[in-house]
């Protein structure tokens, strides 16, 4: 339809025969069909099918690399498959990338590929032991085992002959902990992959890889812990079949033969789609050191490679088509900033993947199944006034609340901080949740800088923090030292010393200390290896791109945000004025909002006069809870895919009466605010503003423990049903409530029975006994056991 498939220069392998070619006056009337009904050209159309598939085949590849923290610009992009080519200057472009490689076999490349792999045989089994001298022996031998059994596989599959090498592992971890890190197991008493060596040496080097590895990933050693072999594997391989390729002279420039001159419909230099004249190259025509300028078509045997407009083709001395970008690309600016929309995307992703490296070093380094197991933390960057610039996707009701602990800490120790320093705090009433989310936050500092440039933070839900119950969630506390110890900007790490002792101490202080200060300690130490890990990541940033880019395109997110949620307003404001909603608790308190839109300014005000006073019980939500939700909200009615940081606020006035039950003073209770009256304050903005009907009015809190065990955990709910708008505010669809699903406030996961089982022995055994009761008064048969714990006496 848009000319870049010539059908007299593409196989003739359709039809009964499979002798057939492509018919293009069927294709022109089918997309007469498709485009008469839109009004516009049935080749405007298909140029915006391709452009979609285009804009897929992009965020495919962004998934694996700009998402995980990869600049793509600074690569180049493979290009494979048949129609691969057609599309591969359009998918560069898509991704701000400049240069395409298509090798000669493209079209078949993947089977070309897989013809050349290695072949490979695995062989693991678990073993359990510690790493100690006496088990390297029964090590070895069942590495030996494997080995043999792995060989055996490979002459099963009768692949092609060749020296087999055998990569020997062991999967070692610390005990305690559930993290094992892949290792090579020396080679013992000779042999021809290395040298042999003595016991007591691949003892040593064992534990001197796995240290290497644990403290590359986790960025601490866990000193004094014992260190367990959890498994042993072998890997034999056989090397495919790699020919080597040839080099050819490079011939002088020439004026290329061409066999037609074809009409193309795709962008121009502009951006404007539009008709334009393109080559029609024959791939068997060229020689090495030819060079095409799009537009231009290179029809092929097994693929169509097509040159845009503003890219050459050069045939390279591998006989390769190296594709390369010419003219600079029709950049449209992204909203609120005048960069390259690539650019900012590449910068957005790179961010919010230091956040989500750092989460997951912290899952892979806490102790408490509260965060190791239900994910129940967030972890964020900022700038060096304390402005939020990426918050991985975590928790929900952490959004908005962690700038303000960031900023505390800042003004509480300015001039005073050092590099290496590391701060600690919970404090509901200066931007803590409750107390149980404890922070802790790192400040970046670069080589030949005096002042951090940037903080960094993580906030965890810690498994108990003291409390007149066990999980610090007292149902009936009504003052702030019955929910646990309060943590105010104490300083965890000076100058890169732990400060275990002191940390301990206050754990163990108060009224009603930590019941575990121990587990509490276990995941501090993951929180500061969080950290840890995006201050290297940052460093990294800024000697990829210099400090004053990676500044700028922290102050571009923030823009670009803003202007999302100024559109957002501005779509918002076709529809309405504002609205307000009273939503009742069932303690007698309300939480009343008013939202006004204002469409000149495009901005809006939310004012949570009327709202019930200050609580006797623990209902009260810290400012920074109701900050989150109002976030949450706001995030929800923009549909660009953009970071939650702190220009989201920007266009947003939030009116929160002093005295109010969402402005607590010391000491109220504060624990159900952060898990009740979040939820609450995120349904009455939702009504306030007619988005979608409420969900459940609480984030279904299940508790339980004693002095050794404590457990907390969020049950999954429901989210209403609600209306689609379009521009003019006009409603034009809808959407269907959800089942079974975190809403809102809380976004953590559901624990495995088997974890419960095995780190929750008592709980567990209640659970199913509660489950049983509920099966017979449901009139159901019910035969459940407990098998959790034989010794239990509990």
């Amino acid at each position: 339809m848009v000319g870049k498939v010539q059908p007299a220069h593409f196989p003739k392998v359709f039809g009964p025969a499979a002798d057939q070619a492509l018919d293009a006056d069927v294709v022109r009337d089918k997309f007469a069909d498709i485009a008469r009904p839109t009004g516009r050209l049935p080749e405007d159309v298909a140029h915006g099918f391709i452009q979609i598939a285009v804009q897929q085949m992009a965020n495919a590849i962004k998934k694996i690399s700009v998402a995980r923290g990869y600049d793509v610009t600074r690569y180049t992009l493979q290009c494979f498959g048949g129609a691969g080519g057609q599309h591969a200057c359009g998918v560069a472009d898509a991704l701000g990338m400049t240069r395409v490689l298509v090798h000669p076999l493209a079209g078949v490349l993947s089977a070309y590929g897989m013809g050349l792999a290695d072949q490979n045989v695995m062989r693991e089994t678990a073993v359990e032991l510690p790493l100690a001298l006496d088990h390297i022996a029964p090590m070895r031998d069942t590495l030996g085992e494997l080995a043999l059994a792995a060989h055996e596989e490979l002459a099963r599959q009768e692949v092609s002959r060749g020296d087999i090498r055998v990569h020997r592992r062991a999967h070692v971890r610390y005990e305690g902990t559930d993290s094992a890190l892949i290792v090579p197991f020396p080679n013992l008493h000779g042999g021809h992959e290395m040298g042999g060596m003595g016991d007591e040496q691949v003892l040593h080097e064992l534990t001197r890889a796995f240290e290497a590895a644990y403290r590359q990933r986790f960025a601490f050693l866990m000193e004094g812990k014992a260190m367990i072999v959890e498994a042993v594997s072998v890997e034999a391989v056989i090397a495919g079949d790699a020919p080597s390729e040839a080099r050819h002279p490079l011939h002088e420039p020439r004026s290329v033969p061409q066999r037609d001159t074809v009409r193309i419909y795709t962008a121009g230099l502009d951006g404007q789609a539009a008709w334009h004249d393109a080559a029609l190259i024959v791939r068997e025509d060229l020689r090495p050191g030819d060079a095409i300028d799009g537009p231009a078509i290179i029809a092929e045997q097994n693929a169509t490679t097509v040159v845009e407009p503003g890219w050459r083709a050069s045939l390279t001395t591998f006989d390769h088509i190296l594709l390369e970008r010419t003219a600079p690309r029709a950049v449209t600016y992204a909203a609120g900033t005048t960069v390259d929309p690539v650019l900012l995307e590449v910068f957005n992703n790179l961010f919010m993947n230091i956040a989500e490296q750092m989460g997951l070093q912290l899952q892979n380094t806490a102790y408490s199944v509260n965060i190791k197991e239900r994910l129940d933390f967030s972890c964020a960057l900022f700038d060096a006034e304390g402005n939020l610039i990426a918050n991985a996707p975590h928790m929900p009701v952490h959004l908005g609340s962690m700038g303000e602990s960031i900023k505390t800490v800042i003004a509480r120790n300015a001039g005073s901080m050092q590099p290496g320093d590391v701060y600690v705090l919970n404090d509901p009433y200066h931007g803590g949740t409750h107390l149980p989310d404890i922070t802790v936050i790192t400040p970046v500092y670069l080589q030949e800088h005096q002042q951090p440039i940037f903080y960094v933070g993580s906030r965890g839900h810690h498994a108990d923090v003291g409390g007149i119950s066990p999980g610090s969630m007292p149902p009936f506390s009504t003052r702030i030292e019955e929910e646990g110890v309060q943590i105010d900007n104490v300083k965890l790490v000076d100058q890169g010393h732990l400060r275990e002792r002191e940390m301990l101490d206050l754990l163990a202080s108060g009224e009603y200390p930590s019941r575990n200060p121990q587990q509490n300690m276990a995941d501090l130490k993951a929180q500061i290896a969080a950290n840890e890990k995006g201050v290297q990541e940052l460093r990294k940033m800024v000697e990829q791109f210099g400090l004053d880019v990676v500044q700028a395109y922290m102050r571009h997110v923030q823009d670009n945000a803003e202007e999302s949620v100024r559109r957002a307003i501005t779509k918002l404001a076709a529809r309405m004025q504002g609205g307000q909603f009273t939503l009742p608790l069932d303690n007698g308190a309300q939480i009343q909002v008013a939202v006004t839109i204002d469409g000149t300014a495009r901005s809006a005000r939310v004012d949570f006069t009327g709202t019930s006073p200050q609580q006797a019980n623990n209902f009260n939500a810290p400012t920074a809870v109701c900050m989150a939700a109002v976030l949450y909200v706001f995030r929800m009615l923009v549909d660009d895919d953009i970071p939650l940081n702190a220009g989201c606020l920007k266009p947003i006035e939030v009116v929160i009466p002093e005295g109010c039950m969402l402005r607590p003073s010391p000491p109220a209770s504060v624990v159900a605010g952060n898990v009740e009256t979040s939820t609450c304050i995120t349904n009455a903005i939702i009504g306030a503003l007619g988005l979608m009907g409420a969900s459940q009015c609480t984030v279904n809190n299940f508790t339980f423990g004693n002095d050794r065990y404590q457990y907390y955990e969020t049950i999954s709910g429901g989210s209403g049903a609600g209306g689609l708008f379009d521009d003019n505010g006009q409603l034009v669809g809808g959407f269907p409530g959800t089942s079974v699903v975190q809403t809102h406030m809380t976004n953590s996961r559901m624990t495995d029975p088997e974890v419960l089982e095995w780190r929750f022995p008592c709980g567990w055994k209640a659970m199913r006994s509660a489950a049983t009761q509920v099966a017979r008064a449901s009139g159901m048969a019910a035969t459940v056991a407990c098998g959790a714990c034989a010794s239990c006496s509990r």
